[in-house]
């Protein structure tokens, strides 16, 4: 028998508030479903097939042998042993593709956005952020000594409200050194949907603010990403981008100028005392680079199969008259607001059953009332799989409604 400490009365009452809510996460196994040959994935973030891809498996492999690299582990941070050479390719590489001056790679996409909200903006500084912003964003905002304030989802008029109340605030004799910093995603993970980019950098230039865009679910869906597709990289201040979503490995990267590269790396904590990547991670991300870099050449590439995908995808749902439920999206993520958790938990159950894997994305996650099925499309799915879980989802639709 193991011996263990009870967990304390309060934190075990949490949990039982989460059980009763039918709302408790468990963690399940990452590869059966595609293992035992019998679900459809339509949840994972590897939209592109990347995670899978022998190419780019063994090109990693071929850049490691070009650098002599047989190591395992990066055996320190990366401000003491841990800066093997090739970061420095890796991150060139890619300032090279988005057209910026620099990048900088951390181990995460949290660990990025962690330590980049916690030590950029300053004390008296303020940051607009999107309502529905990443759980990372505001957990490294909650750690800064800036002032932040949420603008309702993709609202320009009442960001632009909020942006006008604090020009006033200086012109009343507010302290005329504080910055202004405009975060939002570029493809939001929940809906799936994108706010009006264009819009926002001219609000940026127009007040003076510093403009900040996660392109965590865009980067692969749309090229470099939609801040790169629209030509903006000389109107944002730094970019994030991740690496575990379609480029199927594992990292992420702040992008802009060589003055925020190094303020990152002299103050953004999460860099600087964590090890760094193993060689073999950065060699991952550097082939999945430059495999998307061919691919944006060829006439048939992953990521046209995948717009086809998610134009196939709308198409079918407004056929079979579900647009009621789904959020307008021209992303990848793919939603469908089916609410209260006991719901949409056993409709996702039953695709389960029939053999695809959609997911169930719960309360307190999300707002209650707000969830819902999310569908990740991805360059392998097939039209039939598309055809046949969306009809299952209709009658299953039909069912509960009878009921």
């Amino acid at each position: 028998m193991y011996l263990y400490v009870m967990l304390p009365k309060k934190l075990q009452a949490k949990l039982d508030l989460r059980s009763a809510a039918n709302a408790l996460r468990k963690l399940g196994s990452s590869h059966h479903l595609e293992e035992s040959g019998e679900n459809v994935d339509f949840s994972s973030n590897d939209y592109l097939g990347y995670s899978k891809n022998q190419t780019i498996f063994f090109r990693a492999s071929e850049i490691l042998e070009e650098q002599n690299l047989q190591e395992n582990g990066a055996t320190g941070s990366r401000l003491l042993s841990g800066n093997h050479k090739l970061y420095r390719q890796a991150e060139d590489f890619i300032a090279q593709i988005h057209q910026v001056e620099a990048s900088l790679i951390f181990n995460s996409g949290y660990d990025a956005n962690v330590g980049f909200f916690s030590s950029v903006p300053q004390r008296g500084d303020v940051i607009l952020y999107d309502e529905f912003i990443h759980a990372s964003i505001r957990d490294g905002i909650q750690m800064s000594n800036a002032k932040a304030y949420k603008f309702k989802h993709n609202d320009l008029e009442d960001l632009e409200s909020k942006l006008s109340l604090r020009a006033q605030s200086r012109s009343a004799g507010e302290s005329a050194e504080f910055e202004i910093y405009m975060v939002t995603e570029s493809v939001f993970s929940m809906d799936g949907d994108s706010p009006n980019l264009q819009a926002m950098a001219d609000l940026s230039k127009k007040h003076g603010t510093n403009f900040i865009v996660d392109e965590a679910h865009a980067l692969g869906v749309f090229n470099y990403g939609l801040v790169h597709q629209l030509g903006l990289q000389d109107r944002v201040f730094a970019i994030l981008v991740t690496f575990g979503k379609a480029l199927g490995c594992h990292g992420a990267a702040i992008l802009g100028s060589n003055q925020i590269k190094s303020y990152l790396v002299n103050f953004a904590r999460s860099l600087i005392y964590t090890t760094g990547l193993p060689p073999h991670s950065v060699a991952t991300i550097l082939a999945s680079y430059e495999h998307m870099e061919h691919e944006a050449k060829m006439p048939q590439s992953d990521i046209i199969r995948l717009d086809a995908t998610i134009q196939f995808f709308r198409e079918v749902v407004k056929n079979k008259n579900l647009q009621a439920y789904f959020i307008s999206s021209d992303s990848a993520i793919q939603c469908a607001i089916i609410p209260g958790n006991d719901t949409v938990k056993r409709i996702s159950l039953q695709l389960k059953k029939a053999g695809f894997d959609v997911k169930a994305i719960l309360s307190p996650t999300i707002s209650a009332g707000q969830e819902r099925l999310r569908f990740c499309l991805h360059s392998y799915n097939s039209q039939n799989e598309i055809l046949n879980v969306l009809e299952l989802l209709s009658k299953s639709l039909k069912g509960f409604s009878a009921d």
